[in-house]
């Protein structure tokens, strides 16, 4: 049976990374974050990449240490009151071939100690594609209702992220979906204990978890005029 991916040693170090998150005990570290988190975390990108591929071929796995799927560790703290300069998770995102950044549909793995999920959907998308996928919503409201309601997907996935406190301008603030219209992301979360992350059989549990959300990864797609 294959090694597992994420091991216990990056737990350990992203949990000291927590509690040290600064650049010179990074620098005095690295060697430990090269070895037990970036390199098992390009491998399992190396090695998903063909699985990924039978959910759709337009979500990509590329395992480079910049660019790549595996998302960089140090923050971006610009326009944050938290200056601390690293991620204390591991971020992979395999987004869609036309995506550039985080804000495209994407499937996601979370690795941080006692914090671990998979994610599916889109971020913050900017306002032309927010609208799109609202327009979608209501235009659709069958299909958009049978993605959220299917029962696997349901009962595994929780439909998270931030929403407005009213009603967006352009839609009716009685409309029967207008929670979800109300939404600025639209990003769901399958919740993982740490010892599955560690598990050997971490891929094929990613996998089955992304494939959970494909109707509702084909709507978003659709609504964006993506090929899925």
């Amino acid at each position: 049976m294959a090694n597992p991916y994420f091991i216990q040693q990056g737990m350990h170090f992203l949990e000291k990374l927590s509690r040290h998150n600064e650049r010179d005990w990074f620098h005095a570290h690295k060697s430990d974050y090269e070895d037990f988190v970036r390199l098992p975390a390009l491998k399992f990108i190396e090695d998903i990449e063909n699985d990924l591929a039978h959910i759709s071929p337009h979500f990509l796995a590329v395992a480079k240490k910049v660019g790549g799927s595996l998302m960089r560790v140090h923050r971006d703290v610009r326009f944050s009151k938290d200056k601390s300069p690293y991620k204390t998770n591991i971020g992979i995102q395999f987004r869609h071939e036309v995506g550039k950044d985080v804000h495209a549909p994407g499937f996601y793995l979370h690795v941080e100690p006692g914090e671990c999920f998979v994610g599916v959907g889109i971020w913050r998308p900017d306002s032309t594609a927010l609208s799109k996928i609202r327009d979608a919503i209501t235009e659709r409201d069958s299909v958009w209702l049978s993605a959220i309601n299917n029962k696997t997907f349901k009962q595994n996935f929780e439909i998270s992220g931030e929403s407005l406190k009213t009603a967006p301008r352009g839609y009716d603030k009685a409309h029967p979906l207008i929670e979800d219209l109300k939404r600025k992301d639209f990003i769901a979360i399958a919740r993982m204990q740490d010892k599955t992350v560690l598990s050997k059989n971490i891929k094929q549990h990613v996998i089955k978890k992304f494939g959970q959300a494909d109707e509702y990864m084909q709507f978003l797609c659709k609504a964006l005029m993506l090929r899925y």
